[in-house]
């Protein structure tokens, strides 16, 4: 009995923290403006477009 009440604590405990993480990823991913989110997600498209031409040379 006392391992299933350690193993349900565990999962509790793995759940707040899951639920901590996605929120402050949550906070950080607010915290951008529109500006700076286009900035970067074409920066991100260049990068892939530069890496599929660099696999297509090879």
């Amino acid at each position: 009995m006392r391992v299933w009440k350690l193993l349900g604590l565990a999962g509790l405990l793995a759940g707040v923290a899951t639920g901590a993480a996605v929120a402050r990823d949550e906070r950080e991913r607010r915290h951008y403006d529109a500006a700076e989110i286009r900035t970067r997600l074409h920066a991100r498209h260049d990068e892939a477009v530069a890496r599929e031409a660099g696999s297509d040379a090879d």
